[in-house]
Parts: C-alpha cells; structure tokens; sequence
C-alpha cells in the first residue's frame, strides 16, 4: 500500500509571507497516521527548508510504501538530530 494512503502530511506555515521572503519563519511538519490520528514524524523548521521538506515528503508519499517511508524519513531524521554523529570528509 502506498505510504499516501496510510499517512497525512500537515504542513502549517507560521505567516502569510512566502518562505523565501520570511526565512526567519518557522513553520511544523507532520506526518499523521490516518487510522489512529498519532503523529509519526514532526519537525519545527526555517521557512526554506520546511518548503523543500514538504515537497520531498509529498514526493515520497506517493511513490514510496508504508515501511519503505518510514524507514527512510526515520534515518534521514536520527542523521540529522544525533548529537555524536562524526561528519565525513
């Protein structure tokens, strides 16, 4: 089953303002379970990169199945968030 079917993207924007004119701006990213109403991904972002994210989301959303979007948006967000992550060179 696709992960559209499964999952709701919330997307709510702080302002009215576009994202490239509002950087400042920090907008929410859900992704809500459509059975139970439990939220399984959330970020609090800048306004660019909460824009781009959506768009990736919605891209995957659609292609990608249930296990296959949760894994992949599971380890994209420990990458991201793990405080002793060494970069690579």
């Amino acid at each position: 089953m696709r992960a559209n079917r499964h999952y709701r993207l919330l997307y709510t924007r702080a302002g009215r303002r576009p994202a490239q004119l509002d950087p400042a701006r920090v907008d929410h990213i859900e992704v809500v379970d459509i059975a139970s109403g439990e939220v399984v991904l959330f970020w609090d972002l800048a306004a660019p990169e909460a824009a781009r994210r959506a768009r990736r989301l919605r891209e995957d959303l659609s292609v990608l199945d249930v296990e296959e979007f949760v894994d992949r948006w599971c380890a994209a967000d420990a990458a991201e968030t793990d405080p002793i992550r060494i970069p690579e060179d």
